[in-house]
């Protein structure tokens, strides 16, 4: 029996046909069509710092009356920039949680020094999860000792590709991990600052004990959906473990950040979700904050130092007594 892959080596296209950013628009619409391309990446000394898709292509036209000259255009004015970068070590999960957070559909990929090494797509990705439910089905045809040793195997890897928390439908704590891990490194390559949020439902195990479980998991639900009803479409809400959330703000300042935690605090309280073993009576929440600025001075910082910055504010929060949200 075969083993699937799940590298992004063995998925993407090597070849790449690269555009530098002075080049007009003309000139990649043209290769795109000769070479049947879906996009065309912009880069610098083989670094990508640009990429153009048909859907950039689409809302191009759409959003310009009259149309653009493609003969006069310069590409470095039309791309999208920074593009969205996988590292070719990485694994399909990993791959498929940045494509999902990032909502893109190409991906080009990088060597250890930045450089273009290929191209992986949403049908490349799709293609290869599908193909690991094939392998199941293939294994159900094999004698029942190799099948099960198969299947355990092959369970194994669709476990590990699940992005989502079962009970609540947002993303899970490994999937949350490998986000981060992307902000953090795209952060520091392309200098622009990110936040996040940690999220705690005050007096949690307490509702849990007078309402009952099946009530707890009720509320995690209605808090998950509130704040996702209420943040942006670029941010990205995780199941930190237990009743905790983390919200990751890419592109937002500690001011911003504050602004919009302090809404969803009251926005989360206006549910007046009952709690009688709470002093508010309420259902509530405490958040704390942290911003990569902040450990831009420490050295070999990485995104769990942020979260270790926000994980200390969120006690503040409760120690000040709770239904709050703390930036400093």
């Amino acid at each position: 029996m075969k083993n699937i892959s799940t590298g992004i080596q063995n998925l993407m296209t090597k070849k790449v046909y690269c555009v530098a950013p002075g080049e007009t628009l003309g000139k990649a619409l043209l290769i795109m069509r000769d070479k049947r391309f879906s996009c065309i990446v912009i880069s610098e000394e083989e670094k990508p710092v640009g990429i153009l898709t048909e859907r950039d292509i689409v809302k191009l036209m759409a959003d310009h009356s009259p149309p653009i000259s493609p003969a006069t255009t310069i590409i470095s004015d039309v791309m999208s920039s920074p593009p969205v970068t996988v590292n070719e070590s990485d694994t399909l999960f990993e791959a498929l949680v940045v494509a999902r957070a990032e909502k893109v559909r190409h991906l080009p990929v990088i060597n250890p020094d930045g450089r273009i090494v290929g191209i992986v797509t949403q049908s490349d990705l799709v293609k290869a999860h599908f193909n690991l439910y094939e392998h199941q089905r293939e294994i159900v045809e094999t004698s029942i000792d190799e099948r099960t040793r198969e299947l355990i195997r092959a369970n194994k890897e669709l476990k590990a590709l699940s992005m989502e928390d079962a009970l609540l439908g947002i993303g899970n704590r490994r999937a949350m991990e490998v986000d981060l891990q992307h902000t953090h490194a795209s952060a520091t390559r392309y200098q622009f600052h990110y936040s996040v949020m940690l999220i705690d439902i005050d007096y949690f195990k307490n509702y849990n004990d007078h309402y009952g479980h099946l009530a707890g998991d009720d509320v995690l639900k209605k808090v998950a959906n509130r704040i996702e009803f209420i943040i942006r479409e670029a941010d990205r809400l995780y199941r930190y473990g237990g009743e905790e959330f983390l919200l990751l703000m890419p592109e937002t300042g500690l001011k911003d950040t504050a602004l919009k935690a302090g809404e969803i605090v009251k926005d989360v309280q206006s549910l007046k979700i009952p709690h009688e073993k709470s002093s508010f009576k309420v259902l509530t929440i405490s958040i704390g904050i942290g911003n990569c600025c902040e450990i831009e001075e420490k050295a070999n910082a990485t995104w769990s130092d942020l979260v270790d910055i926000a994980d200390q504010r969120l006690y503040k929060a409760k120690d000040k007594g709770r239904c709050q949200a703390v930036a400093s």
